[in-house]
């Protein structure tokens, strides 16, 4: 016995990694509908290796008979239609910021809070954290257990793939304008990416952080631990797919490398790609593509008592949005709707 699924926002690049997603892991579907602005009404999206689907106008839609919606919209869109499709009965998996501090949302990453999923009932509505949250909160989850985690400090190396194709488009538009020297145009960023990296993602708030680095800070305090201090630098560089985070991170109690090493290797969903040598770490280009969370240069942080330091890469269209919130879909079966 199939589902029913709808995919909000499936034309847009973490749509279609959705259709991507479900396909590849054999998502048990009865029917599949997708859909996005009246723009896109009639539009062919790929699904599987030789399907495609028919794009239907989302302001039309009847949500009547839809068993789980995934939804990737944009936060406005989402706003206005994910409490209508959850209205109708379709539980929604909700891929923009809108809905993720909601205190009647849970946030989830399966591998880090599955028991928090049981508070979906509350508005149908589950909330996919922001992209490089998920990939950071997959580390710290089996070291927290391991030495309860007392601070963060991450500085994230994002992807303009984390802004939409307007911005992949923007970023290989500026490229190749340089190469023949036409004028540099910016439209989607505040400066120019090509060749640059822009620490500022989304807007900034009174304190001096951006909205971006205040995701970090609070999802990571809901999902995993609301004691755990987070301090954040999110910056834009000129990479298409994979976001990258040097983060340090402080132990109440010593955590020794090779108890990191072997309690991430244990971990599902992360891959542990550490070598002191060249070549022996994980870069957002090898990372495009793939499942896993990446984790290398696993080492001790001198400048306090307990500390260790790693780099995480994944690929944010992937873990970061799409895989985890058919991984979600694929846990809400299995322990509530089957």
């Amino acid at each position: 016995m199939g589902h029913k699924i709808a995919v909000m926002g499936a034309t847009g690049a973490v749509g279609r990694e959705v259709l991507t997603t479900l396909s590849e892991r054999g998502f048990d579907i009865n029917d599949i509908t997708v859909l996005a602005s009246s723009r896109s009404t009639g539009t062919k999206v790929s699904y599987g290796e030789e399907g495609e689907l028919t794009v239907q106008n989302l302001a039309d839609f009847d949500f009547n008979g839809i068993d789980i919606v995934l939804s990737s919209p944009g936060g406005a869109v989402s706003a206005e239609y994910s409490p209508k499709a959850a209205a109708a009965g379709a539980v929604v998996i909700d891929n923009t910021s809108h809905f993720r501090m909601d205190p009647d949302v849970p946030l989830i990453v399966p591998e880090v809070n599955p028991e928090a999923l049981a508070g979906y009932k509350k508005r149908n509505i589950i909330a996919n954290p922001n992209c490089s949250t998920i990939q950071m909160v997959h580390v710290l989850k089996p070291l927290h257990e391991l030495g309860l985690i007392k601070r963060v400090v991450v500085s994230t190396y994002q992807a303009v793939s984390g802004s939409g194709k307007d911005a992949m488009d923007e970023l290989f538009n500026q490229t190749r304008g340089i190469f023949v020297n036409d004028p540099v145009k910016k439209e989607c960023f505040t400066k120019q990416i090509a060749f640059n990296v822009i620490p500022h993602i989304d807007v900034f708030m009174e304190d001096g952080y951006t909205k971006e680095e205040w995701k970090m800070m609070v999802e990571t305090k809901k999902i995993l631990d609301p004691k755990i201090k987070v301090t954040a630098t999110c910056v834009r560089v000129p990479v298409f797919i994979g976001h990258s985070e040097a983060v340090s991170i402080e132990f109440e109690k010593e955590v020794t490398v090779e108890q990191a090493r072997e309690a991430l290797k244990d971990t599902p969903g992360i891959s542990v790609i550490d070598y002191r040598q060249d070549e022996g770490y994980v870069t957002p280009q090898e990372a495009q593509g793939e499942d896993p969370t990446f984790v290398s240069r696993i080492r001790v942080d001198p400048t306090v008592e307990n500390g260790l330091s790693l780099w995480i890469v994944a690929d944010n269209l992937r873990k970061g949005a799409a895989l985890n919130a058919v991984q979600i879909a694929e846990l809400l079966i299995k322990d509530h709707l089957s």
